[in-house]
């Protein structure tokens, strides 16, 4: 039950963050450098998935190994290493695989995921303390 909750806190926390950056903050840059490709609306089935399975990676390899250490800076060391590998994954595949992928949003996308990846593990890192 304990994993439930730390893993429903991470999810709010990411889903939270990423509409805030998605929807408000880079709504307008994502829009200039890919709004060629964008769909209208985005496919929520896809997004849904992404969503619980990225929250499942951070959990199992990033915060609790953390809590295991007892160790927030073990936390957001691999929080940032977590984030930056998986969001360059999709960001250094569609650099090399697609036409026109924009560098700087590869750049600017990688490190929202590195900083993401820090924060929602560092939230999710206290309130598993909490509820230990």
């Amino acid at each position: 039950m304990r994993y439930l909750k730390i893993y429903l806190v991470s999810l709010a926390a990411f889903f939270a963050m990423d509409m805030l950056w998605l929807g408000l903050v880079a709504r307008e840059f994502y829009s200039q450098q890919i709004g060629y490709i964008m769909a209208p609306s985005p496919n929520w089935i896809a997004a849904i998935i992404f969503y619980l399975l990225f929250i499942l990676g951070i959990l199992t390899f990033v915060v609790l190994p953390g809590l295991e250490q007892g160790s927030l800076k073990t936390t957001l060391l691999r929080g940032a290493l977590f984030g930056l590998i998986t969001y360059a994954t999709y960001d250094l595949t569609n650099l090399a695989t697609l036409k026109d992928w924009p560098v700087l949003l590869t750049i600017v996308d990688m490190a929202w995921g590195t900083v993401l990846s820090v924060l929602v593990s560092s939230i999710s890192f206290m309130a598993g303390k909490r509820l230990h």
